[in-house]
């Protein structure tokens, strides 16, 4: 939904597709590098996918005639050769790809066409080449989605990396229940007063969030949170008087332009703890990968401050954004989603949770932080808590049992509500439609008095 300067013509829309497909074919080397002695096709992409690999895996048999081409009334033939290139029969000329023969043949039809989006244009015995790679991709797709994991995770371990080299200021455990004045300390400014980035700005600088509308722009996609993912991203922030951090797994609807939010990832680390990164993204690599999700986005805590991001946290947001655009070269939303649970401006005992996003600012000031944004969220309310979220649960508590900033939950929060009262009110805001979840979480809320 991205526009260009000059609008959104169709024919824009056509030669930008044309040219995505034209880029996606490799020549023999590029695809011999892309296949690993592990098993066929153990590291090839979409974007490897040539007719020597439909051949190889017998998707297509070579053959005289099989290939044909019709562009406006005119009819082209060629024969598919046994090394995946493509001879047309009237000159006999060969091509290495099918966009290298389309775009030969159109532009003999209409000079100005800049490419041939082959894929889609060349047919195999009636059927379009691009049916055939999409059989490909089902056949190995969990090759193709392994590989997807492994382009997430070169800009996930960039994301811990980050945090592990710039943590927050720590928070001891009698910091919680000091004057409410701490809370008041960060005041967060208005975009429009930062101006051009100060280096003496202290990074921690709260601001506020814009709306899209305030920026003359529309929400480039929709998003959809599942109430699962609040509630455990909730009750992590609860567990600490530490920042956390974690990651959200999901889906991106690129026919819809809807971000599906389906499972949070804890990272059960400590942010300056550098040797436990490659464990937690060796873990949460897995656990994506088994699921059938995609990285989507990361959360983190602002424990007794309020839930909107900081110059430091724009910054790195806009980091990930552009890193997940890049992984798969066309544009993927990265949704930054920050909790303050023991924020005392909080409406009653809930956490404020904020969806965001970073729009780059104007082209005309480049040196300027990017713009924070509200993304709209629709929260879809789960019918049941799944055990993966129990366990989940379980091992947080098992892994801050013995923190030296656990969150005392027998202590008050307020005068008639204690840390407990806290953490079982907030969480309520996230019940699935089958009650029964008290009763499940009951056990949980156990184990966290037990810890005193």
């Amino acid at each position: 939904r991205y526009l260009d300067r000059h609008g959104t013509s169709d024919s824009h829309s056509e030669e930008h597709r044309e040219r995505e497909e034209d880029e996606e074919e490799l020549s023999g080397g590029e695809e011999a590098d892309l296949r690993s002695s592990s098993g066929r096709g153990s590291l090839l992409t979409r974007r490897g996918i040539t007719l020597r690999v439909l051949l190889k895996d017998g998707l297509v048999e070579p053959g005289d005639g099989v290939l044909a081409i019709h562009y406006l009334g005119k009819n082209f033939v060629g024969d598919l050769l046994n090394d995946g290139k493509i001879r047309w029969v009237e000159t006999g000329q060969i091509f290495n790809s099918p966009s290298a023969w389309a775009t030969h043949c159109k532009r003999l039809v209409n000079p100005a066409k800049k490419s041939g989006c082959g894929w889609a244009s060349v047919r195999y015995q009636g059927q379009k080449l691009v049916q055939y790679k999409t059989t490909w991709l089902h056949k190995y797709q969990p090759s193709a989605d392994m590989v997807r994991a492994e382009h997430n995770f070169l800009f996930f371990l960039l994301w811990l990396v980050y945090f592990l080299k710039y943590p927050r200021p720590h928070t001891t455990l009698s910091d919680l229940m000091v004057s409410r004045r701490t809370d008041r300390e960060r005041i967060p400014v208005r975009y429009c007063t930062l101006g051009t980035r100060d280096a003496a700005r202290d990074p921690h600088t709260l601001v506020e969030l814009s709306a899209f509308s305030a920026i003359n722009r529309f929400q480039p996609f929709n998003v959809a949170v599942s109430s699962n993912v609040l509630l455990l991203m909730d009750f992590h922030c609860h567990l600490t008087t530490s920042e956390v951090v974690g990651y959200l797994g999901g889906r991106w609807d690129t026919n819809t332009q809807l971000l599906t939010v389906l499972r949070a990832f804890p990272c059960r680390t400590r942010l300056a703890d550098r040797d436990s990164a490659s464990a937690v993204e060796e873990e949460i690599c897995q656990n994506l990968f088994m699921r059938g999700l995609s990285l989507v986005g990361w959360y983190h805590s602002h424990p007794r401050g309020p839930a909107l991001p900081s110059l430091q946290d724009i910054d790195s947001q806009m980091d990930h954004q552009l890193r997940l655009q890049g992984s798969n070269n066309g544009f993927q939303p990265c949704l930054g989603i920050i909790c303050g649970p023991y924020y005392h401006g909080n409406q009653g005992v809930a956490s404020t949770i904020t969806p965001f996003w970073v729009v780059p600012p104007p082209e005309q000031r480049p040196n300027d932080h990017g713009i924070p944004v509200a993304v709209e969220v629709t929260y879809v309310q789960d019918n049941f808590l799944t055990s993966d979220v129990l366990n989940e649960m379980m091992l947080l508590v098992d892994y801050y049992r013995t923190a030296p900033d656990i969150v005392q939950f027998t202590q008050y929060w307020c005068p008639d509500t204690t840390m407990m009262d806290k953490i079982k009110g907030s969480l309520s805001c996230h019940a699935p439609k089958d009650q029964a979840y008290c009763q499940i979480l009951e056990h949980v809320y156990s184990q966290l008095m037990n810890i005193h």
